[in-house]
């Protein structure tokens, strides 16, 4: 799977979420501080991690600031995207599940090697739900 992944600084998990992509067999596409090339800002690299995912560039996305919150903010702009916010495996498993999130977001001060792994377990474990209440409010998000 390509999965576009952004981060505004080299701190923390940041180019640990890469090799963990690779050894899972991932095609890390590369965005902001991951990429010289690029603006490193969370605002940038977060929307083009999150553009790649929207125009099919990437199956999914993974975005990281400090807190993580500002990469989620600037990644659910786009439309299409469903950034979450995810500390934990079972929030990540979640957001798949409920949310049908394509895009996970984290924090590069929270997030510790093991809890990155545990993590990227629950997300990549998760499968969207076939519940049609839990579809009608994926669709009804995408509407609003």
């Amino acid at each position: 799977m390509r999965i576009a992944v952004a981060a505004d600084e080299l701190v923390g998990v940041a180019e640990a979420v890469v090799d963990e992509l690779r050894t899972r067999g991932h095609e890390p596409v590369l965005h902001g501080a991951l990429n010289p090339e690029e603006r490193p800002d969370w605002a940038w690299a977060s929307e083009a991690a999150a553009r790649a995912v929207a125009d099919g560039q990437a199956d999914q996305a993974i975005v990281c600031c400090w807190t993580g919150t500002g990469a989620s903010i600037a990644a659910n702009k786009v439309p299409g995207v469903r950034a979450a916010l995810c500390a934990d495996a079972e929030t990540a498993r979640g957001a798949r599940r409920w949310n049908d999130a394509n895009v996970l977001a984290l924090s590069l001060r929270l997030t510790s090697a093991p809890l990155l792994t545990e993590i990227l377990d629950g997300w990549f474990a998760g499968e969207p739900s076939d519940d049609p209440a839990d579809r009608a409010n994926i669709t009804h998000v995408d509407e609003i």
